[in-house]
């Protein structure tokens, strides 16, 4: 399945969301600037806040999966597709490679925020939190987001995005309460945005406006 462009699928998904929680505490988190346009669309018609929370993932050396990622907020995590072994081990063998990576990958992300756009707890608390991506590969990133929520008491947690792998999908039925996948397919080999007719995503920082601007389009 194509789309016309991240708006239009954002639209898409907020029609199924909108009877179910219009009136309810929710809280749309973005998993990336692309995550942002399609939530900005959800987050105007439930009449929420929109934020974001970045994440950055940590290779070792000639590994094309990575091993670990890192939020923005300084949450860490291991990728579960490795082993307890394997993740020991390179734990030990990489440990200061890792704390360099850790400490690399968070300087950027909060460069790259300038200030602006960190997720605040309280926003969330007693809230559904809707995590929203644009596309899902893998369940990396929803594992780094439970991670990251899983100290916030949250009503329910519900995961969107217009397109995701079978195995992302399987990842969000272990994770989510609710979830709600456009399409879904085998692999994103040709990446995210071969599947929008307009692929190119804004600059960060008009990204960053998005979020601060959503509660003036509410309808």
């Amino acid at each position: 399945m194509y789309f016309a462009s991240r708006q239009a699928a954002g639209k898409l998904l907020a029609d199924q969301l909108v009877e179910k929680y219009r009136y309810e505490n929710s809280a749309v988190v973005a998993l990336s600037d692309g995550g942002v346009i399609v939530g900005a669309e959800i987050a105007v018609a439930l009449h929420c806040v929109l934020t974001m929370l970045l994440f950055s993932e940590i290779h070792l050396p000639g590994e094309p999966d990575a091993i670990a990622g890192i939020a923005q907020t300084g949450t860490f995590s291991y990728n579960n597709m490795y082993s307890a072994g394997e993740v020991e081990e390179a734990s030990g063998e990489f440990r200061n490679y890792l704390d360099g990576e850790r400490l690399t990958k968070l300087h950027e992300m909060n460069h790259l925020l300038g200030g602006s756009g960190l997720i605040r707890r309280d926003l969330l608390y007693g809230h559904n939190v809707i995590l929203v991506s644009d596309g899902l590969t893998s369940g990396f990133s929803l594992d780094m987001a439970a991670e990251f929520l899983k100290p916030i008491k949250i009503a329910r947690l519900i995961i969107v995005t217009p397109l995701a792998t079978v195995a992302a999908v399987d990842r969000m039925h272990v994770l989510a309460d609710e979830i709600h996948v456009l399409s879904v397919v085998d692999q994103l080999d040709l990446g995210i945005d071969h599947y929008y007719n307009k692929p190119k995503v804004a600059d960060h920082a008009v990204i960053l406006k998005t979020i601060e601007n959503v509660v003036l389009n509410w309808k």
